[in-house]
């Protein structure tokens, strides 16, 4: 049996806060390196999860973009021989001419991916918006990004745009290139709770499918979420669309992080300094990282794909792994993910690939990207002598990608999220999942 594959993403968010943007891509230097993409090719990787964003190259108006930058990376990665899948949308509110909550914001997707597709007929793999129902938290739930709601109402909003723009590109791209895919991709990760709790760690179980739902027309009026959406602005006629017109993932992109899985406790005295939330019930509690909790038993990576998998059938691609950690740690965590792929292909669930995220490492995603220029955690090249330095994960992803295998002394030992001197909160109470 072969082993999935292996593919590689360059982190390229470009956010807004307030007026003011910040991009990875700038950060990291690699908006003026194109020699970068020769390292990566060393690799053996042969699909690249790859920038060409809105806000880069139409930030005043769509009548006047500017191409010279994608032009010359396309062309490089062509090559090459490396198929991008290219991202139009990496957790940005879009130009300062639209924002993700406004009825601009489909339309001005769609033009923008149908010049993306005129201009490159020959790139086969999009994904329109990354990551839709996170950034639609950050944006609208939470106040961290643009534009900084804190209401149920804004969310909606921004994630039916999210949803509705992605299936608007879609068809746009796929009137030129009919035999385009669509990688959605999404952070898949699981909330547990105590018993106190469960009503709203059941809200959010069936929230963090909302974005493969709605795509895959699942979300009619006998969806758990349907009477939510309703209450706050979505109309009837506008979630019946999406179940008349679909536009399901040809490939589902799962990204998962150490962190992504959550537990909510009501037992605030345990958790000294952590913002409080407020539940349905009127109950504040606090949601910190699961794997930190002596009683939660997480679900883990081959369990989570695995659900994704029963409840669609459909592809499915690791989309993101990365971990901000010491470099044994950082392979760990590729041998996890590979493990865990590999295990379900075995099983019978269609896994395509792993993908090494931040290959050129990320910046200031310790404070969600709210301190520019604060914080720096490799990948798999180092960029803190200020050109890429190969790091231990090089010959890793590489073996990986070549020859499909990859074999070292520490990768026998579990990785900190499986050992028991992970927890940081001990306290003992009974628990409750829902899923």
């Amino acid at each position: 049996m072969e082993k999935v594959d292996v593919w590689g993403g360059v982190e390229c968010t470009i956010r807004r806060i307030g007026d003011g943007y910040s991009d990875q891509l700038v950060s990291s230097g690699h908006r003026t390196r194109p020699e970068d993409l020769d390292l990566i090719a060393e690799l053996g990787i042969r699909k690249l999860r790859y920038p060409i964003l809105w806000e880069q190259v139409a930030p005043e108006s769509l009548d006047s973009p500017d191409w010279t930058w994608t032009d010359e990376r396309m062309a490089r990665l062509r090559e090459l021989g490396i198929d991008p899948i290219v991202t139009l949308l990496h957790h940005g509110s879009g130009p300062r001419y639209t924002a993700l909550h406004q009825k601009n914001f489909v339309p001005g997707l769609a033009r923008f991916a149908r010049m993306v597709a005129e201009r490159y007929p020959w790139v086969k793999h999009y994904t329109p918006v990354n990551e839709p129902l996170t950034t639609a938290r950050f944006s609208g739930l939470y106040g961290i990004w643009y534009p900084h709601a804190l209401d149920d109402t804004t969310f909606v909003r921004i994630q039916l745009n999210h949803i509705k723009g992605t299936c608007a590109a879609m068809r746009a791209i796929r009137e030129v290139t009919p035999d385009a895919l669509l990688v959605q991709t999404e952070d898949l990760g699981k909330t547990h709770c105590t018993p106190q709790l469960t009503g709203q760690a059941e809200f959010e179980n069936n929230r963090r499918w909302l974005t493969f739902d709605l795509l895959c027309g699942k979300l009619d009026a006998q969806h758990p979420l349907w009477g939510y959406l309703r209450e706050n602005g979505a109309s009837e006629a506008e979630l019946l669309q999406l179940v008349k017109r679909p536009c399901p993932p040809d490939i589902l992109g799962i990204n998962h992080y150490v962190t992504s899985e959550r537990f909510l406790d009501e037992n605030l005295q345990h958790f000294a300094g952590h913002h409080l939330c407020r539940s349905a019930e009127r109950v504040d509690y606090v949601d910190v990282e699961a794997v930190r909790v002596r009683l939660v038993q997480t679900a883990g990576l081959h369990d989570l794909l695995l659900e994704a998998w029963d409840r669609y059938h459909l592809p499915i691609a690791v989309t993101e792994v990365h971990l901000n950690c010491t470099r044994e740690e950082q392979m760990r965590w590729v041998h996890y993910a590979w493990e865990a792929a590999n295990q379900l292909r075995a099983e019978g669930v269609d896994m395509r690939a792993i993908t090494i995220w931040s290959l050129l490492g990320a910046y200031d995603w310790n404070t969600l990207l709210t301190q520019d220029g604060a914080f720096y955690e490799s990948g798999v090249f180092d960029l803190r002598g200020g050109k890429p330095r190969k790091t231990a994960l090089f010959n890793m992803v590489k073996s990986l990608a070549t020859e499909g295998h990859y074999h070292h002394p520490l990768l026998q030992t579990k990785g900190w999220w499986e050992r028991d001197d992970r927890f940081r909160y001990h306290h003992h109470c009974p628990t409750s999942t829902t899923s």
